[in-house]
């Protein structure tokens, strides 16, 4: 594919990406909505301060107070869904919270107890391991000891404090996991990518490094002939040419071998590519290709690499559809390719230069493409024959 995977966990439509931030609108609204349905827990503290039984400098202290405790806590467990705080920043944000959590609780009620569930959560969510496994039963001790203050007797509270600490603590385990797989497939892609350069340089290398070490003799002998015998060097220079008219043919066809995709190769890239980009993708069973000619097959993997390049790179999309159908056509059997998707199509408002050379492929073995919106996306449609043009009269 043209473009590497940077990462690779597969998701469900409505699911937040795991370890990376938003890339459109409707993710960043996925995950505010994921984050702020937990908010709920906050609704006792406002329900008190709304009661009328502080005074109002303790209403006005306890709202600056929960202001500023629900801000530290979003900013903070936000950022570290995707790219982390610097390690001072976490530390001073949990500070806040730590000091917040049992001070509002102690001065103005068991209401407030809640709190120490957000307090849980963020250590669960920012800290090392080892540092949760002490942070979050200490924040249980210390809620159980400020809810004495208030004769609140141990309930669910107790229990839920420290189980969603930890279950956050697994949560952030999975993301540093999900994080580390994705440098690991970068990696593994960029070392495959210069073992592909190796090779094709040791390839070139025993493909020319003869030519040219013949040519080069041959052109000194002929330059030593050249003044007392013109014939010999005329045939060495005839020689020349030879080997080096058969030197640019292998090494056009090493080129080519190296740049002409295959359908099999580009549909596992797909779906390596739509799955890493977090697009749940719907994929054709392995194609038969029998009597397709190469430059036909070829020109549909060049399709399927243009396609999903779009769909990765612009379209927003997090649903894809491959097909690949063999149809009989007034022109003959025909091999059509699709690619749908449930995204905006891209930003331009005509054909890009992609989509222009693939035409141009297309025509030149004989296909055809159409692309274009429809209801709910964008589709592409690749159609090549799927015979030999030679073969479609002999097979009538």
């Amino acid at each position: 594919m043209t473009e590497d995977p940077r990462a690779a966990e597969q998701r469900p439509e409505h699911q937040v990406r795991i370890g990376q931030g938003p890339r459109n609108r409707r993710e960043l609204m996925v995950k505010v909505l994921w984050i702020g349905v937990w908010l709920i827990f906050l609704s006792s503290p406002v329900e008190d301060l709304a009661s009328g039984h502080h005074t109002l400098a303790a209403t006005v202290a306890g709202g600056i107070g929960l202001a500023v405790f629900v801000t530290a806590y979003l900013t903070l467990v936000f950022r570290n869904i995707g790219r982390s705080f610097a390690p001072r920043v976490v530390v001073s944000l949990l500070a806040v919270l730590g000091v917040l959590a049992p001070l509002l609780t102690y001065t103005l009620g068991g209401a407030w107890v809640g709190l120490f569930i957000y307090l849980s959560v963020a250590c669960g969510a920012t800290l090392p391991v080892r540092a949760a496994f002490w942070a979050i039963p200490a924040a249980t001790a210390v809620m159980f000891l400020v809810g004495l203050r208030w004769h609140e007797k141990p309930d669910e509270s107790l229990l839920l404090v420290p189980l969603i600490g930890f279950a956050m603590v697994g949560v952030g385990q999975l993301i540093r996991t999900t994080v580390e797989l994705r440098k690991a497939r970068a990696t593994v892609a960029h070392l495959a990518a210069n073992e592909e350069r190796l090779r094709l340089a040791r390839d070139l290398h025993d493909l020319l490094g003869h030519s040219l070490s013949l040519i080069t003799l041959k052109s000194e002998l002929a330059g030593r002939m050249l003044p007392d015998h013109p014939d010999k060097a005329a045939q060495q220079v005839a020689d020349i040419e030879q080997v080096s008219r058969q030197a640019l043919v292998d090494v056009r066809e090493a080129v080519t071998g190296y740049r002409r995709p295959r359908l099999a190769a580009e549909l596992a890239g797909t779906q390596v590519a739509l799955t890493a980009a977090g697009v749940t993708a719907e994929m054709p069973a392995e194609p038969d290709l029998t009597g397709v000619p190469e430059e036909a097959e070829s020109v549909l993997a060049w399709a399927l690499r243009e396609a999903v390049t779009n769909v990765v790179r612009h379209s927003g999309a997090d649903k894809c559809l491959v097909q690949l159908t063999h149809r009989q056509t007034l022109d003959g059997p025909m091999l059509e390719l699709s690619v749908e998707d449930n995204g905006s199509g891209g930003a331009g408002n005509g054909p890009g230069n992609g989509l222009t050379g693939l035409t141009e492929r297309l025509e030149k073995a004989g296909g055809t493409l159409e692309a274009g919106r429809i209801r709910h996306g964008f589709r592409l449609v690749a159609r090549v024959p799927a015979v030999v043009a030679g073969d479609v009269g002999s097979g009538a």
